[in-house]
Protein backbone atom coordinates (compact mmCIF):
# COMPACT_ATOMS: atom_id res chain seq x y z
CA UNK A 1 0.00 0.00 0.00
CA UNK A 2 1.14 3.43 -1.19
CA UNK A 3 1.68 5.82 1.87
CA UNK A 4 0.77 9.34 0.12
CA UNK A 5 1.67 10.98 2.79
CA UNK A 6 5.17 10.75 2.32
CA UNK A 7 7.00 12.59 -0.33
CA UNK A 8 8.94 9.39 -1.85
CA UNK A 9 5.41 7.24 -2.26
CA UNK A 10 3.84 9.44 -4.33
CA UNK A 11 2.71 9.42 -7.66
CA UNK A 12 5.16 11.27 -10.01
CA UNK A 13 3.11 12.99 -12.50
CA UNK A 14 6.26 13.08 -15.17
CA UNK A 15 6.02 9.58 -15.06
CA UNK A 16 2.54 8.30 -15.04
CA UNK A 17 2.67 6.73 -18.96
CA UNK A 18 6.41 4.99 -18.27
CA UNK A 19 5.12 1.68 -18.46
CA UNK A 20 3.92 2.40 -22.04
CA UNK A 21 7.14 4.26 -23.23
CA UNK A 22 9.84 2.59 -25.79
CA UNK A 23 13.25 2.17 -24.01
CA UNK A 24 15.07 4.83 -24.82
CA UNK A 25 12.08 7.31 -23.66
CA UNK A 26 11.84 5.55 -19.99
CA UNK A 27 15.63 6.16 -19.68
CA UNK A 28 15.36 9.74 -21.02
CA UNK A 29 12.87 10.25 -17.99
CA UNK A 30 14.41 8.40 -15.47
CA UNK A 31 17.90 10.76 -16.54
CA UNK A 32 15.65 13.83 -16.45
CA UNK A 33 14.80 13.28 -12.34
CA UNK A 34 18.05 12.26 -11.57
CA UNK A 35 19.39 15.50 -13.45
CA UNK A 36 16.91 17.74 -10.31
CA UNK A 37 19.35 15.53 -7.19
CA UNK A 38 22.09 17.79 -7.66
CA UNK A 39 20.36 20.99 -6.83
CA UNK A 40 18.51 19.50 -4.00
CA UNK A 41 21.71 18.43 -2.43
CA UNK A 42 22.69 22.01 -2.91
CA UNK A 43 19.71 23.47 -1.22
CA UNK A 44 21.22 21.36 2.15
CA UNK A 45 24.64 22.19 1.87
CA UNK A 46 24.39 24.52 5.04
CA UNK A 47 23.22 21.50 6.88
CA UNK A 48 25.63 19.49 5.34
CA UNK A 49 28.25 22.07 6.80
CA UNK A 50 26.48 22.26 10.33
CA UNK A 51 27.26 17.92 10.43
CA UNK A 52 30.95 18.09 9.55
CA UNK A 53 31.41 20.71 11.99
CA UNK A 54 29.84 18.38 14.72
CA UNK A 55 31.64 15.66 13.57
CA UNK A 56 35.34 17.42 13.39
CA UNK A 57 34.73 18.83 17.03
CA UNK A 58 33.73 14.81 18.04
CA UNK A 59 37.05 12.98 16.14
CA UNK A 60 38.88 15.64 17.38
CA UNK A 61 37.90 14.65 20.67
CA UNK A 62 38.05 10.88 20.62
CA UNK A 63 34.87 10.52 19.51
CA UNK A 64 33.00 8.52 16.62
CA UNK A 65 31.15 8.99 13.64
CA UNK A 66 27.89 6.44 13.94
CA UNK A 67 25.74 5.62 10.84
CA UNK A 68 21.96 4.15 11.69
CA UNK A 69 19.81 3.11 8.68
CA UNK A 70 17.72 0.50 7.20
CA UNK A 71 17.42 -1.17 3.69
CA UNK A 72 19.08 1.04 0.63
CA UNK A 73 19.94 3.81 3.12
CA UNK A 74 21.94 0.92 5.48
CA UNK A 75 23.87 -0.17 2.61
CA UNK A 76 24.49 3.56 1.58
CA UNK A 77 25.53 3.86 4.99
CA UNK A 78 27.65 0.87 4.76
CA UNK A 79 29.52 1.57 1.89
CA UNK A 80 30.23 4.89 2.95
CA UNK A 81 32.14 3.91 5.86
CA UNK A 82 33.83 1.06 4.66
CA UNK A 83 35.33 3.13 1.37
CA UNK A 84 37.03 5.56 4.16
CA UNK A 85 39.75 4.02 5.67
CA UNK A 86 41.16 2.63 2.14
CA UNK A 87 41.12 6.14 0.93
CA UNK A 88 41.70 7.93 3.64
CA UNK A 89 43.81 5.52 6.24
CA UNK A 90 41.65 6.41 9.07
CA UNK A 91 39.96 3.23 10.22
CA UNK A 92 36.91 2.10 13.11
CA UNK A 93 36.58 6.15 13.52
CA UNK A 94 33.04 6.05 11.30
CA UNK A 95 31.30 3.08 11.56
CA UNK A 96 27.97 1.75 9.92
CA UNK A 97 25.25 -0.11 11.59
CA UNK A 98 22.63 -1.84 9.27
CA UNK A 99 19.61 -3.32 10.52
CA UNK A 100 19.31 -7.08 10.69
CA UNK A 101 22.99 -6.81 10.77
CA UNK A 102 25.91 -7.88 7.88
CA UNK A 103 23.70 -10.41 6.25
CA UNK A 104 21.21 -8.04 5.04
CA UNK A 105 23.47 -6.16 2.86
CA UNK A 106 22.39 -8.23 0.33
CA UNK A 107 19.01 -10.06 0.78
CA UNK A 108 16.63 -8.35 2.52
CA UNK A 109 15.28 -9.21 6.20
CA UNK A 110 12.02 -8.73 7.09
CA UNK A 111 10.75 -6.57 9.85
CA UNK A 112 13.97 -5.45 11.19
CA UNK A 113 13.41 -1.95 9.97
CA UNK A 114 10.83 -1.50 11.93
CA UNK A 115 12.26 -2.53 15.13
CA UNK A 116 12.83 0.24 17.57
CA UNK A 117 13.96 -1.70 19.87
CA UNK A 118 16.99 -3.16 17.99
CA UNK A 119 17.86 0.28 16.82
CA UNK A 120 18.20 1.02 20.22
CA UNK A 121 20.30 -1.89 21.19
CA UNK A 122 22.88 -1.42 17.74
CA UNK A 123 23.09 2.14 19.78
CA UNK A 124 24.09 0.95 22.55
CA UNK A 125 28.01 0.90 21.26
CA UNK A 126 27.82 4.47 21.16
CA UNK A 127 29.50 7.03 23.60
CA UNK A 128 28.54 10.01 25.13
CA UNK A 129 30.37 12.79 22.67
CA UNK A 130 29.68 10.46 19.44
CA UNK A 131 27.77 11.90 16.58
CA UNK A 132 24.76 9.23 15.53
CA UNK A 133 23.36 9.98 11.82
CA UNK A 134 19.78 8.21 11.17
CA UNK A 135 19.81 7.37 7.32
CA UNK A 136 15.40 6.97 6.63
CA UNK A 137 14.23 8.00 3.03
CA UNK A 138 11.15 8.14 4.86
CA UNK A 139 12.54 10.04 7.80
CA UNK A 140 10.55 7.83 10.47
CA UNK A 141 12.17 4.15 9.94
CA UNK A 142 11.98 3.02 13.48
CA UNK A 143 14.98 0.83 13.43
CA UNK A 144 16.61 4.59 13.04
CA UNK A 145 14.08 6.60 15.46
CA UNK A 146 15.00 3.57 17.90
CA UNK A 147 19.00 4.65 17.51
CA UNK A 148 18.86 8.11 17.79
CA UNK A 149 16.87 8.26 20.54
CA UNK A 150 18.75 5.68 22.27
CA UNK A 151 22.23 7.60 21.31
CA UNK A 152 20.54 10.84 22.27
CA UNK A 153 19.71 9.90 25.85
CA UNK A 154 23.34 8.20 26.39
CA UNK A 155 24.70 11.89 25.24
CA UNK A 156 25.83 11.74 21.68
CA UNK A 157 24.89 14.43 19.32
CA UNK A 158 22.58 13.39 16.46
CA UNK A 159 21.34 14.16 13.15
CA UNK A 160 18.64 12.79 10.44
CA UNK A 161 19.63 12.41 6.87
CA UNK A 162 16.21 11.97 5.24
CA UNK A 163 14.20 12.72 1.75
CA UNK A 164 11.01 13.78 4.12
CA UNK A 165 11.80 17.82 4.72
CA UNK A 166 8.78 17.89 7.06
CA UNK A 167 9.36 14.70 9.11
CA UNK A 168 8.81 15.70 12.99
CA UNK A 169 11.10 13.77 13.91
CA UNK A 170 13.54 16.24 12.27
CA UNK A 171 12.98 18.59 15.47
CA UNK A 172 14.47 15.47 17.74
CA UNK A 173 17.45 15.64 16.51
CA UNK A 174 20.53 18.62 16.14
CA UNK A 175 20.55 18.65 12.58
CA UNK A 176 17.74 17.42 10.05
CA UNK A 177 19.05 17.40 6.21
CA UNK A 178 16.14 17.49 4.22
CA UNK A 179 16.19 16.66 1.02
CA UNK A 180 13.23 17.28 -0.88
CA UNK A 181 13.60 14.59 -3.82
CA UNK A 182 10.02 14.54 -4.44
CA UNK A 183 7.91 11.25 -6.01
CA UNK A 184 10.12 8.82 -7.57
CA UNK A 185 9.85 7.35 -11.01
CA UNK A 186 8.58 4.35 -9.53
CA UNK A 187 6.38 5.07 -6.48
CA UNK A 188 8.07 4.38 -3.24
CA UNK A 189 11.27 3.25 -5.42
CA UNK A 190 13.69 4.87 -2.92
CA UNK A 191 16.81 3.49 -4.47
CA UNK A 192 16.52 5.95 -7.01
CA UNK A 193 16.47 9.28 -6.71
CA UNK A 194 16.36 9.33 -2.80
CA UNK A 195 19.37 6.96 -2.81
CA UNK A 196 21.34 8.70 -4.98
CA UNK A 197 20.89 12.20 -3.03
CA UNK A 198 21.82 10.23 -0.13
CA UNK A 199 24.89 9.19 -1.65
CA UNK A 200 26.01 12.94 -2.88
CA UNK A 201 25.18 14.06 0.67
CA UNK A 202 27.38 10.74 2.40
CA UNK A 203 30.02 11.62 -0.07
CA UNK A 204 29.89 15.10 0.50
CA UNK A 205 29.96 14.83 4.43
CA UNK A 206 32.47 12.29 4.83
CA UNK A 207 34.85 13.57 2.53
CA UNK A 208 34.62 16.71 3.87
CA UNK A 209 35.27 15.77 7.49
CA UNK A 210 38.50 13.76 6.27
CA UNK A 211 39.56 16.89 4.41
CA UNK A 212 39.17 19.14 7.85
CA UNK A 213 40.69 16.27 9.64
CA UNK A 214 43.77 16.54 7.60
CA UNK A 215 43.72 12.86 6.56
CA UNK A 216 46.10 11.98 4.23
CA UNK A 217 44.76 11.84 0.52
CA UNK A 218 44.98 9.65 -2.22
CA UNK A 219 48.23 10.17 -4.78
Amino acid sequence: MIDTELPTEGRNPRTLDVDTLPTLEVLRRINSEDATVPMVVAAVLPEIAELVDLAVASLRGGGRVHYFGAGTSGRLAVLDAAELPPTFGIWGRVVAHHAGGFGALSQAVSEVEDDTELGARDAAEVAPGDVAIGIAASGRTPYVVGALRAAAAGGARTALISCNPHTPYGDEVEVHIGLATGPEVISGSTRMKAGTATKLVLNSFSTTLMIRMGAPTPT
